[in-house]
Formats: structure tokens, sequence, C-alpha cells
């Protein structure tokens, strides 16, 4: 004989179901909330399409979020700058793993834009006026901090003062390398005192002595572990970051072609330029000579 069915009893049965436990807090009234932490009232209401394009929110969203993972990866490689400067090695290859991996997470996102199909993003691109990437302090931040340096780069932000003031103050710091190759010496490895007391505003430039001191942690690794596991830290960054560029490229050509960048670039011409550019050159060139 069949049991009648009960409807009470269904939320007891079914697998689909989860009870509210009455343990959970639900009045936030004078207690801060997931929301309030996070100032998801900002965040969320940040997205201000300019047109009435369908695809203009994933345009804005995409570039949001890059903007705060480009503000974590310039938050992590400050911390690195100061942890090989007190020679706390260990947390430094903590947070330069973290930019790696960082870095990898912002490479995926050009995938997700890469949806945008070049029709869609015509109707509303005009809308952009000239703004663009190129602008992002985020952006330069980071690659000053990797020693790509450029002082005619700060011009786009002259009307930043405060964004101006903190990345001038970046342009005349040693970089990340900067500061490895200062730890080389400490270790006793040879450097060249022209290399370690350089114009720090200055992109970083290839240098013999520099490229002896790595070959020699490389051909004594046991001896120079330390350093030597530094230098595949390093090259785990230019990997990633390089990665990065040159999805962004491809991205950009994908969606619309050779045109002109929103911010007066010559677009993909100008984007291919960034991947010939080395923050660690000798670490490349050492392979050849092992």
């Amino acid at each position: 004989m069949n049991c009648p069915y009960h409807p009470s009893q269904s939320k007891k049965t079914t697998s689909n179901y989860r009870e509210m436990e009455e343990s959970i807090h639900t009045n936030f009234e004078d207690d801060m909330s997931y929301g309030d932490y996070l100032c998801l009232e900002q965040i969320l209401t940040a997205q201000k399409p300019l047109s009435a394009q369908h695809d203009e929110m994933l345009f804005i969203t995409i570039h949001q979020t890059s903007e705060l993972w480009l503000k974590l990866a310039g938050h992590e490689l400050t911390a690195a700058i100061t942890n090989i400067q007190q020679a706390d090695f260990g947390h430094a290859f903590k947070v330069i793993s973290r930019v790696k991996h960082i870095l990898n997470q912002l490479t995926q996102s050009w995938n997700i834009l890469s949806t945008l199909t070049p029709v869609d993003y015509l109707k509303f691109r005009d809308a952009l006026g000239h703004s663009s990437g190129f602008q992002s302090y985020g952006y330069r931040k980071l690659e000053f901090l990797l020693g790509n340096k450029n002082a005619s780069l700060l011009a786009v932000h002259k009307n930043q003062p405060e964004s101006y003031q903190s990345l001038n103050a970046v342009l005349h710091a040693p970089s990340l390398y900067d500061e490895v190759l200062r730890a080389l010496a400490k270790n006793g490895l040879a450097i060249d005192k022209h290399v370690l007391e350089r114009d720090f505003t200055q992109p970083y430039q290839q240098d013999e002595s520099v490229l002896q001191a790595w070959l020699n942690v490389y051909q004594h690794a046991d001896e120079h572990f330390q350093m030597y596991e530094l230098a595949e830290k390093l090259i785990d960054i230019e990997d990633a970051f390089q990665q990065w560029r040159f999805k962004h490229m491809y991205t950009v050509q994908r969606i619309i072609g050779h045109k002109a960048g929103t911010g007066g670039s010559s677009g993909v011409s100008f984007l291919k330029k960034a991947l010939d550019i080395s923050f660690f050159p000798e670490l490349f060139a050492l392979r050849t000579h092992l």
C-alpha cells in the first residue's frame, strides 16, 4: 500500500534544500556586514555605462576588476622590495609567487573580454573618448616597480596630482631588480659599482658584470641556492607578465585590428613593442651560456 505524500515532508527528504541555521546572524542594524566591510555598495554601483549597448557592462567590469588586481600586484611587489632590502627572502618568495598568480588571473580576463566582437565594441567605442588603459595608474606603477622606467610616461597622469606624485616616487626608487642586484653584491657576488649606483629613473640595461654574477649563481646553485631560487621566482614573474602582454595585444588585435588606440597610440603595433622589453635580461641571457 502506498503512503500518501505530504508536502510538509518535502523539506526533510529532499537533498536540494538546506535549512537556515538559527546561529546565522541576520540583524546588521548595529553590526558590520559583509557588504559594509567590502564597501560593496560603492563597488557594485561603480559600473556606469555611457551607452545603451549590452556589452559595455562587460568592458567596464573587466577593466575595473583588472585595476583591483593591478593594485594588489603593486602592493605585493612593494612588500617584496622591502623583504629583499631586509634579506627576508622567505617572505619575498611568497609574495613574488602571489604576483605570478595575479598576473595569470589578469591574463585569463582577456579570454573573457575576447567574447566582445568587433561589431559590438564599435557600438560604444566612441563613448570612451580618449580614455585608455595606457592611463592606468596601477599598470604604470607595476612596470616601474619591475624596472621598466620611463619618465615621459608620467605626462598622462599630470592632471591627477596624487597619482603623479606616487608614480614619480616609484620612478626615482630602486626597482625590484635593483634590490635583487644589491642582494647579490651583499652575498659576495661581484657587481660593478655603476650598476648598484645607477640613475634609477632610467630603464635597466643589461650589464656584463651582472651576467657573470648570475652565471656564478647558476653554475654553483648549491652554494648560492637562495639567490638561485630568487632568480627563478623572477623568471616566473617575467614569464607571466609577458603572457599577459601578449594576450592583451592579441585581444586588441582581435577586436579592433590595427586601428589606433582610444588614448592616441598606434594600437597593436605599440603593444607589440612591449614584448621586446625584459625586466631581468641577464636571467634569460645566461641560459645561452650555461
